[in-house]
């Protein structure tokens, strides 16, 4: 059956296994389903990583600051 999502092998190492098929258990989800939500979460977190990585380069001394209205142009 096609599916519209994109198929990834990975293997686990045991301990990581484990602990998905725990957390899928307790939230009543499947083990898929859990990794996919585990991802998604990471991905937010590094992009988070790297916009503070951005604004740190730009909170400088003498930094020019720019309004919200132009900042969303």
């Amino acid at each position: 059956m096609p599916t519209l999502k994109t198929r990834i092998n990975v293997s686990l190492p045991r301990a990581v296994d484990i602990m998905l098929a725990r957390l899928a258990k307790r939230d009543d989800v499947p083990r898929a389903t859990k990794a996919l939500d585990l991802m998604k979460l990471a991905l937010e977190i590094e992009e988070d990583t790297l916009w503070d990585a951005r604004a740190a380069q730009r909170d400088t001394r003498g930094a020019r600051f720019v309004s919200h209205k132009n900042a969303w142009r």
